[in-house]
């Protein structure tokens, strides 16, 4: 409880008393006769509806008069009459009684700032005789009623639990799937107490391979997904969350393809920085060696965001000219301050130029001009879509990596904006898993589909390339990399590893944000990295230093 509040048992149901009030399962204030649509009664004799910001006193009396009747755990119609959409109230707070089964709920709210109301509940969680308590944080907002004028909650389903949404709801039965042991490829586990950013992940893995795993399920309070009409959740949608456990199940252990130690590198290179996430991988294999964001929600950006990864995707765009002969590393390149294309203008970073340079100091110095200037040698709107596609398995859509991931995106597009692809730009949509992909391919010559278990585990297909990298642009490529990562753009960044090493970076400009995102792709020896940094700048300032961390763990 909260310092200065006190709790009682009246007639068998819990109240709290703070600041010399009293409130709980019990009917604090009369006059509740029924729906108005606008949370809650009218008076048989015509009010005037009152108007203008709210008291300090209405938000205490609406905000406590709420949680008095939720933890009552009365009607649960007559409690969604004190928030501005009963309708939708009703069955979530039913739901917290009859399907999440919480019992002896005691609500203590805080100090309220504005109109929101912090509030902490102690309950208890009971189902086919096993019981445990439970307790959690939320909040609430009030607002006035818009016909009757009344301070009211404003309702979502976030006020019963901060993780409730509207696509989700909780529930307490015998788990679906069985507890997991995830373990890395030496065999140290793996949990979201040390490793927060894999918790969706684990989640995940959980879902799809805990009867694999050879474990007994227990019985535990669940964050379910909501099916859709076809009785199915999404591909891309939260995976079920255990929030408490009430009998232990028994854990089946489910190997995974990830590395604690360059995990942890992960973990710790993404914190110093709000909105980052990394992915590695083995080039030689495909497998996923670490996947981390830091970010305020849960979702997976690594594998599942949708950004312009910016001159990181100069990697195919080089790729392309290489393989139709319009350029090669050693040979002479035109780099102006700037390029138009179609009426569009191209320009490089701080206008500089390069005069009488090869390819390759274009790559390492990355010199947007000079990619624009070759589009018209292609003779195909298409080709950079193909190569993303044939040589490094991008925008396939059948990446089976063993949870939701999303394959990278490279739409057919004419004119500016196709030219805007070559860079990075335009509809360009990638994640650091897709870039990591990238540059192992780049490293190893053959696209290997990224997994996080073995496609042996569940017998599933994975993804395939067309065609390799021909040797000769391989060699190419790798050699410009290597060049960015010693004396380019990366050469800062990357300066603390040594042996065979590559980079590339990119800064991607996005509409509305002041500052582009960082990004920064690399390899060292047999392992890939790529990671972006929303609003961090310059490739190599943000993003360089956690490719940078996450390659030398390895």
């Amino acid at each position: 409880m909260r310092s200065g509040a006190k709790t009682a048992v009246i007639g068998g149901v819990f109240l709290v008393f703070a600041g010399g009030v009293a409130y709980g399962g019990y009917n604090v204030y009369s006059g509740l006769t029924g729906g108005s649509g606008d949370g809650g009664a009218t008076s048989t004799k015509a009010a005037e509806v009152k108007t203008g910001p709210l008291t300090p006193e209405e938000i205490d009396q609406a905000s406590k008069k709420f949680l008095a009747r939720w933890a009552e755990g009365g009607d649960a119609a007559a409690v969604a009459q004190l928030t501005n959409d009963p309708t939708a109230a009703t069955p979530v707070i039913g739901a917290y009684r009859t399907e999440a089964h919480v019992t002896d709920a005691v609500i203590t709210p805080g100090t309220a700032v504005g109109a929101k109301v912090p509030f902490t509940v102690k309950a208890t969680v009971e189902f086919e005789g096993a019981s445990k308590p439970w307790s959690y944080e939320s909040e609430l907002t009030v607002v006035r009623g818009l016909s009757t004028g009344r301070p009211l909650v404003s309702w979502s389903p976030s006020v019963i639990h901060p993780k409730l949404t509207e696509d989700n709801h909780l529930e307490t039965a015998e788990a679906s799937v069985p507890p997991i042991k995830a373990v890395d490829r030496n065999g140290v586990e793996l949990t979201k107490e040390k490793y927060p950013s894999l918790g969706s992940v684990l989640d995940q893995l959980r879902e799809r391979y805990g009867k694999e795993a050879g474990g007994s399920a227990g019985i535990e309070l669940m964050l379910k997904s909501d099916a859709g009409a076809d009785g199915t959740t999404p591909d891309g949608a939260a995976a079920d969350e255990t929030l408490l456990t009430l009998a232990e199940g028994k854990e089946g252990t489910l190997k995974t393809t990830l590395d604690a130690g360059v995990q942890a590198a992960a973990e710790a290179s993404v914190k110093k920085f709000s909105e980052a996430s990394v992915a590695a991988v083995k080039p030689s294999t495909g497998e996923i060696l670490a996947v981390a964001n830091n970010r305020k929600d849960s979702f997976n950006a690594a594998m599942l965001g949708k950004q312009a990864p910016g001159s990181t995707m100069k990697i195919v765009t080089a790729a392309l000219l290489l393989e139709k002969g319009l350029v090669g590393a050693d040979k002479p390149a035109e780099c102006p301050k700037n390029a138009i294309y179609m009426g569009r203008t191209f320009k490089n970073l701080d206008g500089f130029s390069i005069e009488n340079g090869t390819f390759a100091q274009s790559f390492a110095r990355s010199c947007n001009t000079a990619f624009i200037k070759l589009i018209d040698d292609t003779k195909d709107d298409g080709a950079l879509p193909k190569e993303a596609a044939e040589v490094f398995g991008i925008g396939l859509d059948n990446w089976k990596t063993g949870i939701a991931s999303f394959d990278g995106s490279v739409p057919s597009s004419t004119g500016g904006e196709a030219a805007a692809q070559y860079i990075g730009q335009g509809t360009v949509q990638m994640n650091v898993l897709n870039m990591a992909s990238i540059t192992a391919t780049a490293k190893n010559g053959t696209f290997k589909q990224p997994v996080i278990v073995s496609p042996s585990l569940d017998d599933r297909e994975i993804a395939t390339a067309a065609r390799s990298l021909p040797a000769g642009v391989a060699e190419q490529l790798r050699a410009m990399m290597r060049l960015t990562a010693t004396s380019g753009t990366g050469a800062k960044a990357m300066s603390g590893l040594g042996g065979d090493k590559g980079a590339k970076t990119g800064s991607a400009e996005v509409d509305g944000q002041e500052t582009s995102n960082s990004w920064f792709t690399g390899y060292h020896n047999d392992l890939a990295a790529a990671a972006v940094v929303e609003s961090g700048g310059h490739g190599g300032d943000a993003a360089g230093p956690v490719v940078a961390a996450v390659l030398a763990a390895g």
